[in-house]
């Protein structure tokens, strides 16, 4: 018998250097549906020490197709190969017209065991060939000479081809054809051994698992260290003519910097101390010194648009003096404002756009 269907061969090592497949789920199982066909019969019959072969395809009216379905499940050993096992129910080989099977028939049964090799057609359809072994066992009840109903069993080749469409990660779809060569039967009681072969042909539906978790690198944020600089502190102290609490043009000359710091740098504060010499009661050098720090405070706040909340301010009367008041020299020191802005970290940047 003729048996050319094994030049699938080349072509399954061919696709073998194929690039990955379109799943990276390790496991897979599924089932398929479709029909069979049976092609090339022959038979063999034994008589005295040699053997009569014949076509019982041209002696009898063959059924020659039936309903085929089945389950398999594989492992992706790599993204392009693959080992695939399943079991598979090729139908029954009966004659035409023999709806009660009353001329014989033949149930036919394999367990596969094969070798898939995949070509990513693009990213949601795979090509791929299907070679291997199958264990195929039959029934068969009612053929000619045959006394009892007989199963037999043996080792054939199997090889197939199909595309595969991948719906989703986990769940893709099959086409494919599937030769099984050589099935076989030799009914009890004769000398008779009959071969052929099985043509499946259908559609599966196929659902994998197992891909790892997909690893999400996490988001490095680049780290900048902010660079800070210290602004110094800046002091004013401002005279004051006795009993007076007037500012003079001077006077404001002298207050220029503090004006600019404090419009620079809106974090900035300002801190206003008011003195007097001892002359005169302390009751009434309290409310001088405070006077004194209203006025230069409010200076500050109205012509450069200080907010009220960044300036402290008090009197300290004769308490705090920086010279002896049994003199004219001393006393004059003494009658002052004392006008700070306090010294503070700021980032570099911003002190390089002041």
């Amino acid at each position: 018998m003729s048996k050319a269907r094994f030049a699938i061969l080349p072509l399954a090592l061919l696709i073998s250097g194929a690039v990955n497949a379109a799943t990276e789920n390790p496991f897979y199982a599924g089932a398929r549906l479709g029909g069979v066909h049976y092609s090339d019969f022959d038979s063999k019959q034994a008589v005295g020490n040699g053997f009569i072969y014949g076509n019982p395809a041209e002696e009898h009216r063959i059924d020659r197709d039936d309903f085929a379905a089945g389950l398999f499940m594989g492992y992706n050993v790599t993204p392009w190969f693959a080992i695939e096992g399943g079991y598979t129910w090729l139908g029954e080989v009966t004659l035409k017209d023999d709806k009660h099977h009353d001329l014989g028939k033949v149930e036919q049964q394999a367990i596969d065991l094969v070798g898939k090799f995949t070509y990513q057609a693009t990213d949601k359809l795979d090509l791929y060939t299907k070679v291997g072994g199958a264990w195929q066992f039959t029934r068969s009840k009612g053929l000619p000479g045959q006394a009892t109903t007989d199963r037999d069993d043996s080792l054939i080749a199997t090889a197939g081809l199909g595309a595969e469409y991948h719906f989703t990660d986990n769940l893709s779809a099959r086409a494919e054809y599937q030769y099984y060569h050589n099935m076989e039967a030799k009914p009890t009681g004769t000398d008779t051994k009959y071969n052929w072969d099985a043509n499946y042909y259908g559609v599966s539906l196929v659902y994998g698992w197992g891909a790892p978790a997909p690893v999400v690198a996490p988001v490095v944020e680049e780290v900048v260290e902010a660079t800070t600089v210290q602004v110094e502190p800046i002091s004013v102290t401002m005279p004051f003519a006795f009993d007076s609490d007037k500012l003079t043009a001077e006077d404001e000359a002298r207050l220029e910097p503090i004006a600019q710091r404090l419009v620079n740098f809106p974090n900035a504060e300002l801190v206003v101390i008011g003195h007097t010499d001892s002359r005169g009661s302390e009751a009434y050098n309290q409310k001088l010194s405070e006077e004194r720090a209203k006025t230069v405070a409010l200076y500050l706040m109205k012509h450069f648009n200080i907010d009220a909340s960044r300036v402290k301010g008090e009197g300290r009367g004769e308490l705090d003096p920086v010279a002896s008041n049994d003199t004219a020299e001393g006393r004059a020191q003494n009658r002052r404002v004392d006008v700070t802005t306090p010294g503070f970290e700021i980032e570099s940047e911003a002190a390089a756009a002041q």
